[in-house]
């Protein structure tokens, strides 16, 4: 056979086995070979990572609520103090600490953007499973409602949104969830469209199940990473429009501490040049968005097919 082989032209490695054959072979296992084994290697990093981004959104939660009596402290013997190691950030016009009414800020904006981004993830799983599975009527009236919404700027709808139910809390989370769902609705729905169309759920269908225990069964289930990683990806976006909005005077009451309310109130003293009022709580902000934005591609990574493999 081997002598056969040499006298077509094809080139023998060790064993007697083609080398074309073999590279192949070799390139298989190198593409499905699992990463390093270690503590911190592969899915067990990113496993890692992502309990520590976890971790450190409950602190800020906590230390928040600890400080919010101490962010609300007037103190005119100190006002306008420069940072210092008694003031880490500085202190605004009134004598607050601006530490203390940064993680207040932070912990305010967490909970609301946490609350808004599962509220608005929860509408887009419920709507991309009546799209895909109540038929052709339902399927085009989602789609329109998903263009309707995506048609109109985004900012502009949660402003009128957060006006219209008298701004607060209540405003600014109602208007998140109902303005943020359209795109993971679209994911959503393509992948549900994928499982309709496996044989196993024909079979389910014959045996008599039901809609409702078909999407419990085998739909949900199929779905929930990209649900996941989507309700990690809204995460940072409702903090930025949170604190957007309550910038603009849109959003929270001036009396809470949050982001928006620090940087809004901090742009009347920068020409005084008490710059420490709008540069701290505006990075910390801006670390929070991109620290939980870096978690919501890791858990991606994580859940995509390469991540699997690692």
């Amino acid at each position: 056979m081997a002598e056969r082989m040499r006298d077509t032209g094809v080139a023998l490695g060790d064993g007697g086995v083609p080398r074309a054959d073999a590279a192949a072979c070799a390139t298989r296992a190198l593409l499905h070979a699992p990463a390093a084994d270690g503590v911190l290697s592969g899915r067990r990093a990113l496993a890692a990572v992502i309990a520590l981004v976890a971790v450190l959104m409950v602190l800020i939660v906590i230390a928040g609520r600890q400080l919010e009596g101490a962010a609300t402290t007037v103190d005119f013997a100190a006002r306008n103090l420069p940072p210092s190691l008694a003031h880490p950030f500085g202190t605004d016009w009134m004598g607050r600490d601006m530490l203390a009414r940064t993680l207040a800020g932070l912990s305010t904006s967490v909970v609301v953007g946490l609350a808004a981004a599962a509220a608005s993830s929860v509408i887009a799983l419920g709507l991309a499973m009546v799209a895909a599975l109540g038929g052709r009527r339902a399927d085009a009236a989602v789609n329109w409602l998903i263009d309707l919404t995506m048609g109109i700027p985004h900012l502009v709808l949660l402003i009128l949104i957060s006006y219209a139910l008298g701004r607060g809390t209540l405003g600014v989370m109602v208007g998140i969830s109902l303005t943020h769902w359209p795109s993971l609705a679209r994911v959503l729905r393509a992948e549900i469209l994928q499982v309709r169309a496996q044989p196993y759920i024909a079979c389910s269908r014959a045996l008599g199940a039901g809609a409702a225990r078909i999407a419990r069964a085998h739909v949900v289930p199929h779905v929930l990473p990209q649900y996941l990683v989507g309700l990690v990806l809204f995460f940072p976006h409702a903090v930025l429009h949170e604190a957007s909005i309550t910038f603009l005077g849109f959003g929270l009451s001036p009396e809470q501490p949050a982001i928006g309310v620090i940087l809004s109130e901090a742009m009347g003293y920068l020409t005084s040049g008490a710059w420490w009022l709008a540069v701290f709580p505006g990075v910390a902000l801006l670390a929070v968005v991109l620290l939980f934005s870096r978690a919501g591609a890791w858990l991606r990574r994580m859940m995509s097919l390469e991540g699997v493999q690692a």
